[in-house]
């Protein structure tokens, strides 16, 4: 049984929890789980079942998906609140997962058992159109994403990135190469090129940006 204390966190992140009839809620929490998962521990990996729906309270995972040549493609993140298409999509067709999910900040959350989910899914309509909901906002960042994959150079990806953070980006070469699916001695190159032409400053740790109109006129040349 979930305590009273986490239960409350839990309704204040998905608060359409709060519309199921007492009895449910008890009965939900009851057959849940609490847990906490250290950062950089693997979640789920490719073609594992999926074993429960994860409610974040606090920290954030990422989903990657891995080529046969052992390069990383950063396809989305979860936050507290947030639910994550992937696992939905798998307790939905009973199928395994085709990506890997990674603790990005140490994680704490509360999972419910696939029957769970299911029944969740079929009673509370507002919950069941918050994961259809979620499904059409991904499906548009992911056909973001593989547009920018297949049209887009390394280096106007990685301007596009650098500007769509607050300066400076607290990001590792080897961070950003994972977001851009790149390998990281490629985009340090880059970085490199970018700091001669005075667009940046590279930093331990991080990236200052000097000159964000530059970067804005690579990424739509």
């Amino acid at each position: 049984m979930i305590n009273p204390d986490i239960q409350s966190r839990v309704l204040a992140l998905y608060p359409l929890l709060a519309d199921l009839p007492a009895a449910d809620r008890d009965r939900l929490f009851a057959n849940a789980t609490y847990m906490k998962v250290p950062d950089g521990a693997l979640m789920f990996d490719e073609n594992q079942p999926c074993m429960g729906f994860p409610l974040l309270i606090s920290g954030s995972a990422r989903v990657i998906k891995s080529s046969p040549s052992g390069r990383d493609l950063y396809l989305y993140q979860v936050l507290p609140g947030e639910t994550c298409i992937l696992t939905s999509s798998c307790l939905l067709a009973n199928s395994p997962y085709q990506a890997r999910g990674v603790v990005q900040e140490e994680l704490e959350l509360v999972v419910l058992p696939p029957g769970s989910f299911k029944q969740l899914f079929g009673q509370l309509e507002q919950f069941r159109n918050q994961v259809f909901n979620r499904f059409s906002e991904r499906l548009t960042e992911l056909m973001n994403l593989v547009t920018a994959v297949a049209f887009q150079k390394l280096d106007q990806r990685l301007a596009a990135l650098l500007i769509s953070r607050p300066s400076p980006v607290e990001l590792t070469h080897q961070a950003m190469a994972d977001e851009l699916g790149s390998f990281r001695e490629l985009v340090s190159r880059l970085l490199k090129d970018f700091e001669n032409r005075g667009w940046v400053r590279l930093e331990r740790g991080q990236v200052c940006v000097l000159d964000a109109a530059s970067l804005k006129k690579l990424v739509n040349f």
